[in-house]
């Protein structure tokens, strides 16, 4: 793969939610602001960091993006662009197969909690409507 690279400058966006853009990026240099919006609110999700990678599940479904990306500060990014170069990157770089495993069940881990979460709070309200 040839190394692709990009940068943005500081609050410069990424990837914005409900684009059909497919890549996933890697960051070289700089952070990168995780987000969601419900049309109100801007929601934290994380703040990325050298060496951490993003925008994956583009790769594996034909969907729109859920979460904005933000440039905080100065970023350096690469980027792999279908699903076959992932694959091949991954056979290449054991080490970033290993660190993207523990990484997409530390994410997994977050959603199912928040998800346990709102069940608990759904249901909290369903018995005090019933009381």
């Amino acid at each position: 793969m040839a190394k692709k690279v990009l940068y943005f400058q500081h609050a410069e966006r990424i990837i914005d939610a409900g684009s059909e853009e497919k890549r996933m990026y890697i960051i070289l240099e700089g952070a990168v602001e995780i987000t969601l919006s419900d049309g109100e609110n801007k929601i934290f999700v994380a703040l990325l960091k050298k060496n951490d990678f993003f925008g994956e599940l583009s790769l594996f479904n034909n969907s729109a993006r859920t979460a904005n990306a933000t440039a905080k500060g100065d970023v350096k990014l690469t980027y792999i662009e279908s699903y076959e170069q992932l694959k091949s990157f991954l056979m290449k770089n054991p080490a970033f197969a290993a660190k993207m495993v523990q990484d997409l069940t530390k994410r997994l881990t977050k959603t199912n909690e928040l998800l346990m979460g709102k069940v608990s709070e759904v249901n909290r309200l369903k018995l005090t409507r019933q009381l």
